[in-house]
């Protein structure tokens, strides 16, 4: 187990944290409550939390320039205009099917952003897992229940997700002109009848994997070949999706969650719906901007 100092980065309480993503030109972090339909942002390190009311369930944003934003919301993608939070829609992802929302997203050294879909109440292979660069929209992956930890290699030619449902960390080619795969894919982590599910991840510099353990409260590091290397224990159990902060992105905040909690399980994880600070030095990387 890591010897990592875990902190509280902001103690605003999410139903469902997740989709965090640090902008190094405003210096400020982006998260959501997914269930609470909110968008929140906070400047690097100390500044006040600011929560924006959203219309519609959203889990993800990409920065496309110096004001406009990628959203993703469970109805597809809208451009966010940072200056004056203005929506307008850019491309539909199954928005006319009531069932599914957006979930776990990541934008591709090459600008595309893969974007994954599941039921609002985990139907079995309600989602799947999509890929948008430039006003395109191509489905990937079909029939999942609930994608998660996608995330790329720093060359492009690797990407990773996840099915939480059945317990596999995937690897799969790409192309890293297109951020297309270019093979079919191949296990790379097997977490079948270990503790937790495979949430959120992101990749640093050294091709390390950073992963949000759902359900065991901890934070874990794959090293390129798959193996375990590091272990954080986290105050939360239902931690969600981690991201790299700061200005030389050495630093990794986590979100978590209460949704599913009883009365009684939330008294025994007081924590469950902040968002912490790792204090691990991490060389890690910016992520990409996305092409609208």
């Amino acid at each position: 187990m890591s010897s990592a100092t875990v902190s509280i980065f902001c103690d605003h309480v999410c139903e469902l944290g997740e989709g965090p993503s640090y902008d190094p030109v405003r210096d400020r972090l982006f998260w959501f409550d997914i269930r609470g339909r909110k968008l929140l942002e906070k400047a690097w390190p100390n500044g006040d939390t600011i929560v924006h009311d959203l219309p519609e369930m959203a889990s993800a944003i990409a920065m496309v320039d110096t004001d406009r934003q990628l959203l993703f919301t469970e109805t597809g993608l809208f451009i966010r205009h940072e200056s004056d939070g203005r929506l307008e829609r850019h491309r539909e992802i199954e928005a006319g099917n009531p069932v599914t929302r957006s979930n776990d997203a990541r934008v591709h050294p090459c600008g595309a952003f893969w974007l994954g879909t599941m039921g609002k109440r985990a139907e079995p292979k309600a989602g799947a897992i999509y890929w948008h660069r430039g006003g395109e929209v191509r489905q990937l992956f079909p029939d999942m229940t609930i994608p998660n930890s996608i995330c790329f290699s720093p060359d492009g030619e690797t990407a990773y997700f996840a099915d939480t449902e059945e317990g596999i960390l995937f690897s799969v080619d790409c192309d890293p002109q297109t951020g297309l795969p270019t093979g079919e894919p191949r296990l790379f982590v097997d977490r079948r009848g270990m503790e937790g599910g495979a949430d959120g991840s992101v990749v640093d510099a050294e091709g390390r994997l950073w992963n949000a353990c759902w359900g065991a409260g901890a934070l874990d590091c794959y090293a390129p070949d798959g193996a375990l290397v590091e272990r954080v224990a986290m105050p939360a159990r239902q931690v969600s999706c981690p991201a790299f902060v700061g200005p030389d992105a050495r630093r990794l905040v986590v979100t978590s969650a209460w949704q599913g909690m009883s009365a009684d399980a939330r008294l025994a994880d007081p924590e469950a719906g902040r968002t912490f600070l790792v204090d691990i030095d991490v060389p890690g990387q910016f992520e990409p901007r996305a092409l609208a």
